[in-house]
């Protein structure tokens, strides 16, 4: 149901699906090639009856974002995902404004897919493109091509849809600057409204971490991936776009309004494998299996813990986790609204910390706040490491993520 109630907290809410075509030699998120189709209509299920536990928790809330990431949820059966898309506003207040994103594989969606989406309420599409050059693509072990691109993006504009975000990726094996321009510059005139700029990295539990040794030879170096980053932030704002955080920028009007609640640190509900939430004081997360995340939500009363990690989070860690989040945005910290949120003043416990910053121009102090300058945000997980004195910053922030 869609209704604007603005005396209700506002929730984010969001959808993993662990279903691939196929896997990325790079990636690392909990995700897999379903081996039929009653996996993933046993999982749907499982989802929807988890969103059906949360029905009367969710009361006191309006939802004005929606996410589906994965994962590709469009590897789903459309009827599947038109049951979990539609599951949403059943069992939660939906805003008539509310952002709803699904992530879209450009190999896996044709003009059907997408009109469904629409007519079931999604309004925003973020498509993962990674690059245009063929032979790059080929390097991730992408499943579609350049084209696949253009056909996808072309068919959800058909569809109707005025919110395209895409996905670009710097670092890739063979890539230079010259040629991560040429993708930006090809992305550009297809002209979305939002791009994501993320850096390759290899992660432990990969294919491309296997062969980390002989990836060093067609890496680009940490020098040629800042002056991609830097360069390519240059150009998407000389066309209006317009970084409002670390991997992301927009035209006005179109930033990502989901992401951002992780980012101001507002509340959001996860469901699926290995979904988190921040919600009610408490983060959480649940199990990362597919079949124990289907039985023991089938089984209420089962011994099975459907819950991984639960933790209140008390005051102190509440204030590390809204200076690594700020730090991303491109609006940064605020004095003030520390001062509100915290009750003692960010120059008072960090001001000698960021000095060095400050003279060294990898942060900024304009009016009433302090923000990391585009250099910065390339070394954010150094910067933030060395201020909150913790030696791994996870899941919340990181050099280009």
């Amino acid at each position: 149901m869609k209704i604007d109630l603005y005396d209700k907290k506002r929730l984010g809410i969001y959808v993993h699906v662990p279903f691939c075509l196929s896997k990325c030699a790079y990636c690392d998120f909990n995700s897999f090639v379903p081996g039929d189709d009653i996996i993933m209509t046993d999982y749907v299920g499982a989802v929807i009856s988890h969103m059906e536990d949360y029905r009367e928790a969710g009361r006191g809330y309006v939802v004005d974002s929606v996410y589906f990431g994965g994962g590709t949820p469009t590897a789903l059966p459309q009827k599947e995902l038109k049951r979990l898309l539609l599951a949403v506003g059943r069992n939660f207040e939906l805003s008539k404004k509310a952002e709803f994103t699904v992530e879209v594989n450009p190999g896996t969606a044709d003009l059907s897919l997408f009109r469904m989406m629409k007519r079931c309420g999604v309004n925003r599409i973020s498509m993962g493109l990674q690059s245009a050059d063929n032979k790059e693509l080929a390097a991730l072990s992408r499943c579609h091509t350049r084209q696949d691109f253009v056909s996808c993006f072309r068919l959800a504009r058909q569809a109707g849809f005025d919110n395209l975000s895409v996905d670009l990726m710097f670092g890739i094996p063979g890539q230079t600057t010259a040629s991560l321009m040429k993708s930006l510059a090809f992305v550009m005139r297809m002209e979305p409204e939002h791009i994501s700029l993320y850096n390759l990295k290899i992660e432990p539990g990969t294919p491309f971490y296997a062969k980390r040794d002989e990836l060093r030879a067609v890496l680009p170096s940490e020098d040629e991936e800042f002056e991609m980053y830097r360069a390519a932030a240059e150009a998407m704002k000389k066309r209006g776009y317009m970084q409002y955080e670390i991997s992301n920028f927009s035209r006005f009007g179109f930033r990502c309004i989901h992401n951002l609640k992780y980012w101001n640190c507002e509340e959001y509900l996860g469901f699926g494998v290995s979904a988190h939430s921040y919600f009610n004081s408490a983060r959480f997360a649940f199990i990362d299996s597919v079949d124990k995340y289907i039985a023991a939500v089938k089984d209420k009363g089962a011994a099975l813990r459907l819950t991984k990690e639960n933790e209140t989070v008390e005051s102190r860690e509440r204030m590390g986790e809204y200076i690594m989040l700020r730090f991303r945005l491109n609006d940064g910290l605020g004095s003030v609204d520390f001062a509100r949120r915290f009750g003692v003043s960010f120059e008072s416990i960090y001001g000698g910390k960021i000095l060095k910053y400050l003279k060294n121009g990898l942060m900024e102090k304009r009016e009433g706040s302090y923000a990391l300058t585009t250099a910065g945000m390339f070394v954010s997980n150094y910067i933030l490491s060395d201020i909150l004195e913790f030696e791994d910053l996870g899941s919340l922030t990181g050099s280009i993520t």
